[in-house]
Formats: C-alpha cells, sequence, structure tokens
C-alpha cells in the first residue's frame, strides 16, 4: 500500500524518552520521528532494548510516572503528548488500540473474556450490557474464534495461547480504531498459530480501512505484513523505508547486521553450522525410545489426557535430531521422559544403557550426571538468590565432583566456551540479558561433559542476533564435546541450520521421520507440509508468493468434493 496522495495520521517528531533512577537518567528513546497513513502497516524492529516498545507506549500514555517525555505526537493534527486523564483516555482504545505482547498477563484472569471485552466497549460507547454482550460474541466470531457464543462466557485460561491472542485482537478492534498498535502479536505462537494471526490482521485491515504498528523483531513476519519499516537500534531509529528497500537494499550496518542473522529456511547451512567429518553421527545408538504412552490424568469429571501416544525414536551418537510440532504435541512431554523427569505410563526408554523407566537411586543419580537439560526459560530455570558462577557449578556439587576451588575454575572455563568474560561468574541471572542468560543455561547443562543433552526450545524468545549467536555456539559445542541431541523446537528455519534428523509430532504421535533434507525439501505428510508452508521468509517478495501458496492449499482442504457431472456432494 502507498502512502502517496495521503493525508498523514500520525506524526511523531523528536520524541524522547528518559526514566529516571536512582543513578543518572537512562534514555530510551532518542529523537525518533516517522509518519503513519490511513490504512498502512509500519513495522517498527530491532533488538530487545531498542526503544520500539517504549516510543510506540508514550505515544498512547502508558509509560510509568518517572518516564520524562519531549517532542511530538500528533493524531489527525491532535497532539497526544502531554495529555492526561479522561483526554487521553478518549483516544487510548477508541481512535488508538493496542495488542499488548504477552496475552495471558494482559487479560484479567478472573473475568470471562466477555465480561473484558464488554468492558472496553462501555469505556467509549454509549451501550448497554446486552448489546455489549452481542457485539463481543460478533467480535469473537469475527477473530475467529470457535463457538464464540459459548467461548464469550470462557476465561483466559480455558483458552489456548492464539485464542487468547484472538481475544486481545477482538478487544483492540472493538470500538473500530484508526490505528491498531499491535507489540509482538506473535511472539512464542507456534508457526501455523502465527500465520493464522498474519491473516487475520491483513483481513480486519482490508474490512476496517485501520492503519498499524507492528513492533517486533521477526522479520519473517515484517516480510509478511509491512509496507513500510523503521529500523531501531540503542533508542535511535537508524533506518527507514519500504519494506522491499529495506530488504533487498539495506543500507545500515545495523540493518544489514540483522538480516543476515535471519534463520532462512531453504537457504544453505552457514559454514560455521556445518558439521566436520569427525564429529558426524555414527550406528551407535544413544537414546531409544519404544512405544512410549504418556497419559495425564484429568480433574474430577474430566477425561484425562495422552500427552504422547505410542511414540519410538532413537538418537545415534554425535547427532542432533529435532522434535518439532505445534505446541500440545507432546515433543516437551517426550523429552522430559528422556532424562527421567516425566514419568511415563508404559513403554521403554534407553539412554546411554540405562533403562531410565526402572533407574532408581544411585542408579538414576549417575546416569543424570551423563545427561543435561537446556530449559526453555532460562530466568526461571536459574536460581536467582545464587550467582552465575555458582548456578552453573550446583550440578559437579549435587554429583560431588571437585573440589570448591575446581567447580569454580569449571564454570569459569564453561563461560568462556559459551562467549562470556569469565568474570560474569559473580554475577547473578537478573544483571544479565535474556541471550546472556541462555548461553548460562547451556553452559550448566555442560558442565559435568554429558553425553546426552535434551534442548527445549533454547532460542524461542531471543532476538534474531542473539539467537544466531546462540545457535552458532551449541553447534561448535556439540562438535567439540560430541554429545547427541533431542533439539525441541517449533522454529523449522532453526532446524534447518542445525539438525541432521527430524522427528515431526502432531497430537501427541511421530507423523514423520526423516533426513533434514527429507522432511524440509520432499514432505510426505499432509500436516508437516501445513507446517513449512506457514514459516514465513524474510523477504517480501517471496513471502507474497508463499502466502498466495498457504492459501491455496488451506482452500483446497476446505473445498467440498465435486462429484464428475459437476454435482457438489453434501
Amino acid at each position: 500500500m502507498t502512502a502517496v496522495d495521503k493525508k498523514v495520521l500520525l506524526r511523531v517528531d523528536n520524541l524522547s524518552v528518559s526514566f529516571r533512577t536512582d543513578g543518572a537518567p537512562v534514555q530510551a528513546v532518542k529523537n525518533i520521528a516517522y509518519e503513519l497513513y490511513p490504512g498502512e502497516t509500519l513495522a517498527i524492529v530491532g533488538e530487545s532494548g531498542s526503544g520500539k516498545t517504549v516510543g510506540s507506549r508514550a505515544v498512547v500514555g502508558l509509560l510509568p510516572d518517572t518516564a520524562t517525555i519531549t517532542g511530538d505526537a500528533e493524531l489527525d493534527k491532535q497532539e497526544l503528548i502531554g495529555l492526561g486523564g479522561e483526554q487521553i483516555r478518549r483516544v487510548r482504545g477508541d481512535r488508538i488500540a493496542m495488542i499488548f505482547q504477552e496475552p495471558s498477563t494482559a487479560l484479567d484472569p478472573v473475568r470471562t473474556v466477555g465480561w473484558q471485552i464488554c468492558e472496553a466497549l462501555q469505556v467509549h460507547r454509549k451501550i448497554s450490557k446486552a448489546d455489549a454482550m452481542k457485539r463481543a460474541v460478533e467480535l469473537l466470531d469475527l477473530v475467529g474464534i470457535p463457538d464464540p457464543v459459548h467461548r464469550v462466557n470462557a476465561y483466559p485460561h480455558q483458552l489456548s495461547g492464539g485464542q487468547k491472542q484472538r481475544v486481545m485482537i477482538a478487544m483492540a478492534i472493538s470500538c473500530d480504531p484508526e490505528i491498531l498498535v499491535a507489540d509482538e502479536p506473535t511472539t512464542a505462537l507456534d508457526v501455523t498459530v502465527q500465520a493464522q494471526i498474519l491473516d487475520l490482521l491483513r483481513d480486519l485491515q482490508e474490512k476496517l480501512g485501520m492503519a498499524i504498528i507492528l513492533i517486533t523483531h521477526n522479520m519473517g513476519v515484517v516480510a509478511d505484513l509491512a509496507d513500510r519499516v523503521a529500523v531501531m537500534y540503542l533508542g535511535e531509529i537508524v533506518e527507514q523505508g519500504t519494506a522491499h528497500d529495506i530488504f533487498e537494499h539495506p543500507q545500515h550496518p545495523y540493518t544489514q547486521a540483522l538480516l543476515a542473522a535471519v534463520p532462512y529456511l531453504g537457504r544453505p547451512r552457514p559454514k560455521s553450522m556445518e558439521t566436520p567429518v569427525s564429529s558426524r553421527p555414527t550406528d551407535e545408538v544413544v537414546m531409544s525410545v519404544k512405544d512410549v504412552v504418556v497419559d495425564f490424568p484429568g480433574r474430577i469429571g474430566s477425561p484425562g489426557v495422552r500427552a504422547v501416544d505410542n511414540v519410538s525414536l532413537d538418537v545415534h551418537a554425535h547427532e542432533i535430531v529435532a522434535l518439532v510440532g505445534e505446541s500440545g504435541s507432546g515433543k516437551t512431554t517426550l523429552g522430559r521422559c528422556t532424562v527421567g523427569l516425566q514419568p511415563i505410563t508404559r513403554g521403554t526408554i534407553e539412554v546411554l544403557g540405562t533403562n531410565i523407566v526402572k533407574a532408581r537411586g544411585r542408579a538414576l543419580r549417575e546416569y543424570r550426571r551423563r545427561v543435561g537439560f537446556v530449559f526453555q526459560d532460562p530466568a526461571a530455570s536459574l536460581n536467582p538468590r545464587m550467582t552465575v558462577g555458582a548456578c552453573i557449578a550446583e550440578p559437579l556439587l549435587i554429583h560431588n565432583i571437585g573440589t570448591t576451588a575446581e567447580r569454580l575454575s569449571r564454570a569459569r572455563e564453561l563461560l568462556e566456551a559459551v562467549e562470556l568474560p569469565a568474570d560474569y561468574a559473580t554475577r547473578y541471572p537478573h544483571e544479565l540479558s535474556g541471550g546472556q542468560r541462555q548461553r548460562v543455561s547451556l553452559a550448566r547443562a555442560l558442565v559435568t561433559s554429558p553425553e546426552f543433552l535434551v534442548a527445549d526450545e533454547p532460542t524461542s524468545a531471543l532476538d534474531v542476533s542473539v539467537q544466531a549467536r546462540v545457535l552458532e555456539v551449541f553447534v561448535r559445542l556439540q562438535h567439540q564435546m560430541g554429545f547427541a541431541c533431542l533439539f525441541v523446537t517449533h522454529d523449522l528455519a532453526v532446524v534447518d541450520m542445525l539438525a541432521d534428523r527430524i522427528a515431526v509430532m502432531q497430537l501427541g504421535r511421530i507423523v514423520e521421520l526423516g533426513t533434514r533434507e527429507q522432511i524440509l525439501r520432499d514432505p510426505q505428510q499432509q500436516y508437516t507440509k501445513d507446517l513449512i508452508a506457514s514459516v514465513p521468509v524474510p523477504n517480501p517478495a517471496e513471502q507474497s508468493v508463499k502466502r498466495d501458496e498457504r492459501r491455496a492449499l488451506r482452500a483446497a482442504e476446505t473445498a467440498p468434493n465435486e462429484a464428475p457431472d459437476g454435482w457438489v456432494e453434501s
């Protein structure tokens, strides 16, 4: 969509934001300027801490009292900076609405989703409760929530992540805003759900004619949805242009580095990721799962859930096997089973010659010394009261390996191996960035020199440049140390960079298993094809073609069968 011959809907000029602290003020946004036109999508991209969310929240008055805001933000010639109380509330939610990054924390857990949508309507519109509830049902239907008449009375915890995100979108568009600010609307969503959310935003934009400010670090999402792009770095906009210009002819070194770090499904592996001959997989089986079933009991009056359904899988020495699938497919449950963190209902699991289903006491402890686990959220898995060095050395302490000095020395050695300064051993987890904490989590998993490692979504919430660095460190250490790995993820572009084989899980079963080339280049199962078709590529032209192919594929799946004489079968 072109902005030519259109009036400016939102003009931001010389906007700066700083925060008062006990020390010197922290400058989060520095003199940014951009324009937004009716009906277009402007993507504001950059890494965590670049100021993209702070700048957008400043426009709608959602920053704390410690923030100092200067500059201008005009909505159709109405100045927004400095508005307070009732004046900014009349704008926020009515003319400008926001989709927050994490719907689980943005939605009230003790109120139904219908109540929360009605609240937004009744604040800005003179409407009865009955009419507001009727409108809430219409909005849930519009954003693709199944059975909206009943789901309007559901609580947030009763919905999936994708459904909660759709509820947030329904709340945001309830008052027909002119501008929708979408802050990381697809973070941590499966690729299929992400594709559905992007299609939904595009369809709503066409129906309602609203402009969208898309805040994200996912360049594939930018290529799919954005008309123009503003790139932020250290609080400043360093480059602006159309999506095609930014992707095809980036000018600023930061933009070039950002795009170079994006994993790209179908591209050749970087040389740094190529497996040397000495580290290639062998025929020796390190982990063997046979006919494993995991059942979770239901609540009173509710049936149980089968999370893993008769799964069999082997991992060989020096091999990285990627376990992929959507949330709820059972991949994390299976990964936890292989290291003894989740009991199984039936079946056998043998790792490094140990039957872990029957292992107890000393045998189980000895087994766990030989395996490692990298958790998805390092902020939750690292003890906030322990120093980084103590966190890394803790497995050595548990297994009574070495002296105190030797353990600290090993922790410092592993910090340097994951490319962090050794003196970080004296810091605490909250003093590190997300990428640094993930490297600490990797160092802790490797501190006992494991022969088998399970990595559960270790890069899902990282910026692309940080993700690329963590993956390079991971692959280098896997080549050096030779451990076998079960890599649990839903990011197929990451899988393409590092996996030897891929197992695709759906509803607790492995529906397809093969080499990376077989699964990603010549998939046989429809589910695998759908997953691959849903992965956005960081190229607007390619993504446009891929989006059309995805829609055609979905239309073919849902179209009724036609009889030879032209009659449509009922």
